[in-house]
């Protein structure tokens, strides 16, 4: 009986303390690693609505936890075939979402699918298993650091820094808020479908040598892109579907002269 009471206690313990060091991660106000949120999807997709709702939500939603998501929405193309073709829909997407499945052992691209960090994928309506993966990653080291700054007109400079081994490449992706399409056809036609960030540009920038990069890249920005809702995002990513190692994002309204 002694032996119950005591391991009782000592459950009890552990139990406080993990509740203790919890409530100084997330409440004491020190953020968490930055976590990539990527979700593949189509406006031709009728089962993508809602993973597209739940991308916007996630990066207010967890901020409030002192986490912070990067959403990156990637329109793939492979739907644009089937009856509406989504004007946010590219290639290079695609080619994005099929290196994933090779890498994470996925029996080929489906959408809606969400890849949390380069590491972790599932389906993209999961908003369970998407709050949890994200406060998974959010509590691992993270072991590249990224910062943006302004550089003149329509510039930007970035500096990374990271592990110097591996094919460690620095991407910039710009992305698009409050995006809305009324579809014409298709398995949503009929419907008004509301995006949040819409990666509008993706590109490789450099990669990390001997663990460091600093470099200045001109942004290629459309003129029907709305300025006011664009974002930089920069990341770190081991090889093109690796593990994400580190991420930062600034609104361009910030950065732009």
């Amino acid at each position: 009986m002694r032996r119950i009471f005591a391991l009782a206690i000592l459950v009890i313990a552990v139990i406080s303390i993990y509740i203790a060091l919890s409530a100084k991660t997330t409440d004491a106000g020190t953020p968490l690693r930055a976590v990539v949120v990527e979700l593949f999807t189509s406006e031709g997709c009728s089962s993508c609505p809602p993973a597209d709702e739940l991308l916007g939500h996630l990066r207010q939603e967890l901020s409030a936890k002192n986490v912070q998501v990067i959403p990156l929405g990637f329109h793939v193309d492979y739907w644009d075939g089937l009856g509406w073709k989504d004007r946010f829909s590219s290639a290079k997407f695609t080619q994005r979402q099929e290196r994933y499945a090779q890498a994470l052992k996925v029996d080929g691209p489906y959408t809606p699918e969400m890849v949390v960090d380069g590491a972790v994928e599932f389906v993209g309506n999961d908003a369970g298993r998407a709050q949890s993966t994200i406060w998974q990653q959010a509590s691992q080291l993270e072991t590249a650091q990224v910062k943006i700054a302004p550089a003149g007109a329509d510039q930007l400079t970035i500096e990374a820094k990271g592990p110097a081994v591996g094919n460690a490449l620095v991407m910039l992706a710009i992305t698009e808020d409050n995006l809305s399409t009324q579809v014409g056809a298709g398995e949503n036609g009929g419907r008004t479908l509301h995006h949040a960030a819409v990666v509008r540009d993706l590109r490789q920038v450099g990669t990390l040598k001997n663990g460091a990069l600093e470099t200045t890249v001109p942004l290629k920005l459309e003129n029907d892109w709305k300025r006011s809702d664009l974002r930089a995002v920069v990341f770190v990513q081991n090889g093109p579907s690796g593990k994400i190692e580190g991420a930062a994002s600034v609104p361009l309204t910030d950065q732009l002269r």
